[in-house]
């Protein structure tokens, strides 16, 4: 069968390679973990979200071949339909859609206890990004641990279910560090970022009921500025109002939640951030780039100010779950307008340099692969 791979460490290698067809008894990863006897769920590719980490993995940014091998099949972003799966599947069954979380579990303590998506070894473990073959191909298999049902109402956003699920566990990791000064009730957020990510967690903190302000470089009315009003919040292009003008404006923010892919962003958030507030930063910003800030007054307004700085990346299976429910809570409160994010579909893994050609493009919201029917 056919799949999308890349030669790490080669720029711009991406091809279509011939793999084996897969069986529901086999171990697409026995080098990190195995499946347990009767685990396995074999699944009909169906679409797979393509993002700025495949384009980084394509130009050798980053990105291994699992072990004894030079191809990584990349795709990380998985929608599916069950095939067939082992006699001791319980949790789904044939026909069933799904997705299928990324990170696979290393040796550390978090890893053993289901929470590799926190792991604290330096090598980690993610389907179609390091160590281990992606989604971007015809049928996968893996653990019933890591496919998690997508409701069949809901399968024209599931292959969204992978970014939602960042977004969702970007925003519960704040909430719950923030239980540490008892009383927390933000108010108002700062998305920065119109990309997928930023405009799945607009909708999620509009769902929450903050006051929220979606930033973004260019001036509106364009699609991205529509969604983001589509949800209830406020867009702001930073060409005719800069972060710092708007928080002299409406005030500072009690939450920023950054998915730039800009590091300048990630530490100028850092100067508008309100007392008692919390920085999300999800932006993974690969090469060399040297800021100027002012360092010593944040430092002291930051100790001063008691903020909160966390950083979030992949999730777990309960993360894909609360991705999924809040998909479809959106979809209840905002009927339509989450499909809109689907903007850029290519026809087949054949037409992988299409694929590529759009990642380039930096208008383009979401681009995906429609692999099967």
């Amino acid at each position: 069968m056919k799949a999308v791979a890349v030669l790490p460490g080669q720029p711009n290698s991406v091809h279509l390679q011939e793999i084996p067809v897969p069986k529901v008894t086999d171990q697409p990863h026995p080098h990190v973990c195995r499946i347990p006897e009767g685990r396995g769920v074999l699944v009909k590719v169906l679409q797979i979200g393509v993002d700025a980490t495949d384009r980084e993995i394509n130009e050798a940014l980053y990105g291994n071949a699992p072990p004894g091998g030079k191809h990584l099949v990349i795709g990380h972003e998985s929608f599916g339909q069950v095939v067939e799966v082992g006699d001791k599947v319980i949790e789904i069954k044939p026909g069933d859609y799904v997705t299928c979380t990324v990170r696979r579990p290393g040796g550390s303590l978090f890893d053993k206890i289901g929470r590799n998506d926190i792991t604290s070894e330096e090598v980690y473990y993610e389907r179609g990004i390091n160590l281990c073959h992606g989604y971007l191909t015809e049928y996968f298999v893996d653990d019933a641990e890591y496919v998690v049902k997508v409701p069949q109402n809901l399968k024209h956003l599931g292959v969204l279910a992978e970014p939602a699920s960042v977004c969702a566990k970007a925003i519960e990791q704040a909430y719950l560090a923030q239980q540490r000064l008892q009383v927390w009730n933000p108010l108002r957020a700062f998305v920065l970022g119109s990309g997928q990510i930023g405009l799945l967690a607009t909708m999620m903190l509009r769902l929450r009921g903050l006051q929220v302000f979606t930033l973004a470089t260019k001036p509106g009315p364009h699609l991205k500025s529509e969604l983001a009003e589509a949800y209830g919040a406020t867009y702001v292009s930073t060409k005719q109002t800069s972060m710092k003008q708007l928080t002299e404006q409406v005030g500072k923010p009690d939450l920023i939640f950054e998915a730039t892919g800009n590091a300048e962003v990630c530490f100028r958030a850092m100067e508008v951030l309100a007392h008692n507030g919390a920085l999300i930063w999800t932006s993974i910003t690969g090469g060399e780039h040297e800021v100027s800030v002012d360092a010593a007054k944040i430092n002291l307004e930051w100790v001063l100010g008691n903020k909160l700085l966390v950083s979030s990346v992949n999730g777990n299976r309960r993360h894909f779950e609360l991705g999924i429910q809040a998909l479809s809570h959106g979809e209840h409160t905002y009927p339509g307008v989450t499909e809109r994010i689907l903007t850029h579909p290519v026809a087949g893994l054949e037409n992988y340099q299409e694929m590529m050609k759009i990642l380039e493009d930096n208008q383009a919201l979401k681009v995906y692969v429609d692999v099967a029917k």
